[in-house]
């Protein structure tokens, strides 16, 4: 096993009973400090704060915890990167939301996009017709009220700025 990587500046990967790395993941046995367990944190690599932190199991003295291996290591690399995939589809899904509504002549496809910016954040209104074409697009607050209601009432005022 090659353990020089280029993301870790040549330096080789840890595989011990409390730590665990591969090129992306470094699982870390941590006290659990709510109660007198363990607990696992999963960091990516590059990252400062875990990915997702769970419980761990005891070892067979019931004090120490049980130790790390390439086979737990696995199944805590596919939980927390599932479980990054779904933080990321839930953060894509609260800051784009489409609803379709009545235009003049046939459907149209209002779309919310947020742009989290830090220092101003801010929402793209935007309306497709059934084709996918653009039929118009404002900027508006990142709080801006997105419902079925304030889409019609878009579409119906033809487009203009709410």
């Amino acid at each position: 096993m090659n353990n020089d990587t280029p993301n870790m500046q040549n330096q080789p990967l840890v595989q011990e009973p409390r730590r665990w790395q591969n090129e992306q993941w470094t699982a870390q046995v941590i006290k659990n400090d709510e109660d007198d367990g363990w607990a696992v944190a999963m960091y990516k690599d590059g990252e400062s704060e875990p990915a997702l932190v769970g419980p761990w199991t005891m070892g067979r003295d019931k004090k120490n915890p049980k130790p790390l291996d390439g086979s737990a290591f696995i199944t805590l690399v596919k939980t927390a990167s599932e479980f990054l995939r779904r933080s990321e589809q839930q953060l894509h899904a609260q800051l784009n939301q489409s609803l379709t509504v009545n235009g003049k002549d046939s459907r149209v496809t209002v779309l919310l996009r947020i742009v989290p910016d830090e220092d101003n954040p801010y929402a793209m209104l935007s309306a497709q017709d059934e084709g996918g074409d653009a039929l118009a697009e404002v900027k508006v607050a990142a709080g801006f009220k997105f419902n079925r209601q304030t889409a019609q009432a878009w579409v119906d005022a033809d487009f203009a700025k709410p």
